[in-house]
């Protein structure tokens, strides 16, 4: 199945209805509910601390209509009963205990994919590891939760092994790990669930992780399932942390999924998994903590596309090939990553970052456009590219789906006409679904004196590098917002945008325009976890310069200048490729501005240190 059909059907909103039993463990009895038919594929979501099953409620939903999706509440926890006496009952064996009994009741002929959040994930990792689970999971997909066994190898090998890198790794883990510390002090963190915390931790939850409104969570069992849950850390984090299993080694294909603005975890944590984890897939989100909540769209179609993947196939041990750019294969030691070209790096990042994922490009029939088209195809991402030559798009398109992309469409629309580009948002919204990356790419050139530039020069030039970048800010920024997801939007101004010139007063200030929209989209945007980024090249050889128009010559000296420029750009010789990586850098780091070449950057430091050089140079006659 396509990346497309996995994130076009998981995506589906509509409230799953399910059907509710109780699964006897042991002497504990289990609150499960169930959703689609039982037929299907099933998918156990179990969920972390101090949440109950309704945290997943937007992710089952949406895999409700192609999964059997079972949820259920964790011992102690929403309407599963809590065992007696507490200490001692959370252990991670009796924990498998209770996934078993669930797998076994419904899914009692065929292994499952599980899929656990925070709590859950560690769970799962002790599910995926030890032997008497093989045969019962046929993947797992672990988000925002460690194995506590790594974990403790993790924290021996730093000890043992003091390097600075190693140390600061340590002390920030260290501190972000605070709250483990506060649950394993006797009674205080039950008073405090019961008390001030507990009233006031939806509203807090929702400041800190920008969750979106829902009148059903956090549950009203929400300050007894936290009360319950410390055991859960003081059960089992000390002795696992001193005593890891040295043979604590996945049997089933792992698919990790990590925040990169998790609070509670650094991304370090996860370095030389794949020693425990052989063909370990690995995946980034743009979110904090919750991403059950925050990122149900992306989180559903990954663990969709993983589950079709790995349907059928288990056999108890993990053999995935983990594919290109998947993360697989890195060891996370020092000598391996120097080991590793910083283009393949980018690669891998950029595979965990954007398989799947909608990304739509401007001006993609050529140049830089064409370029960031195909290092997100690259990617895996779902590719849209538009342009108003229609071969031009159809060939990014076409090569898109060549170099990795699941799916890629060609779209041909004017960004300056305003009308045109509202049937452009309204036709891939409602074919495709909302895109995650916009590349506001597309752009002309215009050059002669302020004198010699036409009012009509002027509306062209605007209308196509200035206008055509706020459609697309306005008409696709606001479905990133409604979905409420995140998203991030790229939009190409220039070098020219902080280098005044005598000859490019119309381009320049058109640059200048979108670099100071991108900074107060920025501003507004960021709330709603969407980042924007400004990408300033500057001389780049790209098909600009032969379409560029010169005002005031007569049309042999246009054809001359022409030629002459692209000369110019051809002896720079900087190619778009390497815009593309710099824009590709630029998403994952949600950089606010990114001068590419020399020169731009260059510029765009000496338009601080020295805005008096910068209008002594403005005197000069570009290349352009």
């Amino acid at each position: 199945m396509t990346g497309h059909d996995n994130g076009t059907e998981a995506s589906t909103t509509a409230p799953a209805t399910g059907r509710h039993r109780v699964v006897r463990s042991g002497t504990v009895d289990l609150s499960v509910t169930e959703y689609g038919d039982p037929a299907r594929p099933t998918v156990v979501l179990v969920h972390g601390y101090p949440d109950c099953k309704e945290v997943w409620q937007p992710v089952a939903d949406r895999l409700a209509g192609r999964f059997h999706v079972v949820l259920y509440d964790v011992r102690g926890h929403g309407a599963s009963s809590a065992p007696e006496p507490l200490r001692g009952g959370f252990r991670l064996e009796k924990l498998t205990d209770d996934f078993l009994a669930v797998a076994d009741a419904v899914s009692p002929d065929r292994p499952v994919h599980l899929v656990g959040h925070d709590w859950g994930s560690v769970q799962g990792w002790e599910f995926a590891t030890v032997r008497r689970t093989e045969g019962r999971i046929a993947s797992f997909t672990s988000v925002s939760g460690p194995s506590l066994d790594h974990f403790g190898h993790w924290i021996k090998e730093r000890v043992a092994r003091p390097t600075p890198r190693r140390t600061a790794q340590l002390l920030g883990q260290g501190a972000r790990s605070w709250y483990v510390y506060a649950l394993h002090t006797p009674v205080l963190p039950e008073l405090a669930w019961r008390g001030v915390l507990g009233r006031r931790w939806p509203a807090m939850l929702a400041r800190v992780e920008r969750l979106p409104e829902d009148a059903g969570y956090p549950t009203a069992s929400l300050r007894q399932d936290a009360a319950h849950g410390a055991w859960l850390y003081r059960d089992n984090v000390r002795e696992r942390l001193r005593r890891p299993r040295p043979d604590a080694y996945a049997h089933v294909p792992v698919q990790l999924i990590t925040p990169s603005g998790d609070l509670f975890l650094s991304e370090r944590l996860y370095d030389d998994l794949e020693r425990w984890a052989p063909g370990l897939r690995r995946r980034t989100l743009s979110a904090k903590h919750w991403v059950p909540r925050t990122r149900p769209d992306q989180l559903a179609a990954w663990i969709a596309e993983f589950a079709d993947a790995h349907e059928g196939t288990s056999t108890g041990a993990a053999t995935e090939t983990a594919p290109a750019g998947s993360g697989a294969g890195r060891t996370g030691r020092p000598g391996a990553r120097s080991r590793t070209s910083a283009a393949e790096r980018l690669t891998a990042r950029a595979a965990e970052r954007f398989a799947g994922q909608l990304v739509l490009v401007t001006g993609a029939g050529s140049g830089i456009g064409r370029a960031t088209a195909y290092a997100f195809a690259e990617a895996g991402a779902r590719i849209v590219a538009v342009d108003r030559d229609p071969e031009g798009a159809a060939r990014t398109a076409e090569l898109s789906r060549l170099l990795g992309a699941p799916e890629a469409w060609a779209e041909v629309t004017d960004v300056s006409d305003e009308r045109a580009m509202e049937k452009l948002a309204d036709r891939v919204t409602d074919s495709h679904g909302v895109v995650d990356v916009l590349v506001n790419n597309a752009g002309i050139g215009l050059a002669g004196s302020f004198l010699d530039t036409t009012a009509d020069d002027w509306r062209k030039v605007l209308d196509v590098n200035l206008w055509g970048v706020l459609h697309g800010c306005r008409l696709f920024g606001q479905r990133m917002t409604e979905r409420g997801q995140g998203g991030h939007i790229v939009n190409t101004a220039s070098a020219a945008a902080y280098l005044p010139s005598r000859t490019l007063p119309a381009y320049s200030t058109s640059k200048a325009a979108v670099l100071m929209l991108s900074e107060c989209l920025r501003a507004e945007l960021a709330p709603h976890g969407i980042g924007v980024t400004a990408v300033c090249p500057g001389l780049v050889d790209t098909n600009i310069t032969a379409t560029t128009r010169f005002t005031g010559v007569s049309d042999q000296e246009q054809e001359r200048m022409r030629a002459k420029s692209s000369r110019l750009y051809r002896i720079r010789a900087y190619p778009p490729e390497k815009v593309a990586a710099a824009l590709l850098r630029g998403v994952l780091d949600n950089t606010a501005v990114v001068p590419v070449t020399p020169e731009a950057r260059g510029a765009r430091l000496l338009s601080r240190l020295s805005p008096a050089a910068i209008r002594a140079l403005a005197r000069l006659d570009p290349p352009l």
